[in-house]
């Protein structure tokens, strides 16, 4: 199965404000910025034309790949609050 179809399997219920929380001034200095690589949902994106990290923390499945590759080290990151967030089927 391709890692497309799978997510597309997903609920999730979005809050209204980011529980993802990139220092932007380290995002500024960030050589390789692997968080816009490494995230499966595509969370990180970073625009040029603005120099600044755009976060589409709705699509977050919250595996914290982005913490671990964060070279600055400067991702201010919690779970979603209460019902919040992804939710994952057993099956």
């Amino acid at each position: 199965m391709n890692l497309d179809k799978n997510l597309s399997t997903l609920k999730y219920t979005p809050d209204t404000e980011s529980h993802l929380k990139p220092c932007e001034a380290d995002c500024l200095t960030c050589k390789y910025r692997p968080c816009t690589n490494v995230c499966p949902a595509g969370v990180y994106e970073w625009l040029e034309n603005e120099n600044k990290m755009l976060v589409k923390y709705e699509n977050c499945l919250e595996c914290g790949a982005c913490r671990i590759v964060c070279e600055k080290k400067s991702l201010g990151w919690q779970y979603p609050k209460g019902t919040k967030g992804v939710i994952f089927k057993r099956g």
